[in-house]
């Protein structure tokens, strides 16, 4: 069973972590002794690579009048392991980072939940052409649109073989609660589309994102993962499970380049090349 979360309402990790966290940190702050931060964002960002989802705030640095910030951190993060449902795993590095790293159950209902918003189609409604359309890298765009064609074409070939099906639910931890996915090219696969989703749902309109490159680099993503993991021949016959779960990806992947090309490049997002 996934985990109960309102990913309807967040469809970013990024969001959903910032509630937990700043759910966390508003309690704390009821004791005076720590400064709050009304009318302020909570710092929080995603970690690089290595394999895991891992969120990194700083909130507790500063805010205390008379404690260090590891102490604030502490009693922050204490309050987020107690709180978040079993989502997430807490800890606080010194001088008083609050590092969040999604569990698994957490990662398979938010994957889950990006293939039921597929059926809506973009993650994002509106045009917002950072570049004009002359400046655009033609040989960047087209390997954007192969990659997104790709993904469609693979995704027509396991509903006509029957490994996937329009309403089914992907099959993304196995028996022991552990995601299926977990080779390294499908783990940065992961990676890229949480930061992509991320910067989709989450981005400050004064910050300044190269969506080419942000497209560039997903479908380069991509391509390692199909690459290194096979769906078909003997992936498919000893563990259909796992083809599954990896055409479940290849379903968020497409949803996601599709936001980016049509929804903030202004680009046709092509079934077929």
């Amino acid at each position: 069973m996934y985990c109960k979360l309102l990913f309807d309402e967040n469809i970013a990790v990024k969001q959903l972590v910032n509630r937990y966290l700043t759910s966390a940190f508003s309690v704390c702050t009821n004791n005076r002794e720590i400064t709050r931060i009304e009318g302020k964002k909570v710092p929080l960002y995603q970690g690089g690579y290595n394999q895991k989802i891992l969120y990194i705030s700083g909130v507790a640095m500063g805010r205390s009048k008379s404690q260090n910030s590891l102490a604030v951190a502490g009693a922050i993060a204490l309050h987020l392991s107690q709180n978040s449902d079993n989502l997430f795993r807490v800890n606080v590095v010194s001088p008083g980072w609050i590092h969040i790293e999604l569990v698994d159950s957490t990662l398979a209902a938010w994957l889950q939940n990006l293939i039921v918003v597929k059926k809506s189609g973009n993650l994002v409604n509106n045009v917002f052409l950072q570049q004009s359309p002359s400046s655009l890298n033609s040989l960047r765009i087209f390997t954007i649109q192969y990659a997104h064609s790709r993904c469609c074409s693979l995704l027509r070939l396991g509903y006509q073989e029957g490994l996937i099906a329009w309403e089914q639910t992907i099959p993304w931890l196995n028996s022991d609660q552990k995601l299926r996915l977990n080779h390294p090219d499908e783990s940065f696969l992961i990676h890229q589309l949480v930061k992509v989703v991320d910067d989709l749902v989450c981005a400050d309109g004064n910050n300044s994102i190269n969506w080419e490159t942000v497209g560039w680099n997903l479908s380069q993503a991509f391509e390692k993962f199909w690459c290194s993991c096979r769906i078909w021949g003997e992936v498919k016959i000893h563990d259909p499970e796992l083809a599954q779960a990896r055409l479940g990806l290849l379903i968020v992947n497409q949803l996601v380049l599709k936001s980016v090309l049509e929804g903030k490049l202004g680009i046709v997002a092509p079934e077929e090349l």
